[in-house]
């Protein structure tokens, strides 16, 4: 077998097994989760049930804030692809940062998400991705459901590499790869 044939049979196996994954992961039984206050923009009180909007599931992606360089290039993608997630999905994502801070950040960088601050909130913690001091991006699937209680459907990480960020893939297929390549704000 050649090594381009290798490569297309790996890539449908691994294709295979996402598929599974996804089936796996739509299985899992849904976590009741309590209606968190956080903050937005305006320092008001947001409440996790109001990012639902109009719609049943929310995406809700944990970036660790403006001194992540890593969560920021994650977030600098998902502008472009709003629109496709927004017509099935609320969208939001949720930071550490003091909702000011964010909204600098958020404008200086174009983006056009909903961000809310989730400053003195367990919710990053009770989410699984804030371990004391520590925080750790990813994403949260949230369903409401018709009697208005609220559930996680589902979890994942972010990490270089991961499913969630494009750059990793697109270096992978370069001679050399990735190399030692890390994200920066700016590359001027």
């Amino acid at each position: 077998m050649t090594s381009q044939e290798q490569i297309e049979k790996l890539s449908q196996e691994i294709f295979e097994k996402k598929m599974v994954l996804s089936k796996l992961r739509r299985d899992l039984a849904a976590e009741p989760v309590q209606d968190y206050a956080l903050k937005d923009w305006r320092g008001e009180t947001v409440w996790l049930s109001s990012l639902f909007g109009d719609k049943s599931d929310l995406l809700v992606i944990h970036n660790m804030g403006k001194g992540c360089t890593y969560c920021t290039m994650w977030a600098d993608g998902f502008v472009s692809v709003l629109p496709h997630i927004e017509n099935r999905a609320a969208f939001v994502v949720v930071s550490p940062d003091l909702p000011e801070v964010q909204k600098d950040f958020a404008e200086n960088r174009g983006w056009t998400f909903k961000m809310v601050s989730a400053k003195d909130s367990d919710f990053s913690q009770d989410m699984g991705f804030a371990d004391g001091k520590r925080l750790m991006p990813g994403v949260s699937a949230f369903h409401k459901a018709e009697d208005g209680k609220l559930y996680r459907t589902n979890k994942d990480v972010f990490g270089p590499g991961d499913d969630y960020s494009a750059p990793w893939h697109l270096f992978d297929l370069l001679k050399g790869g990735r190399k030692d390549w890390s994200p920066r704000y700016s590359y001027e």
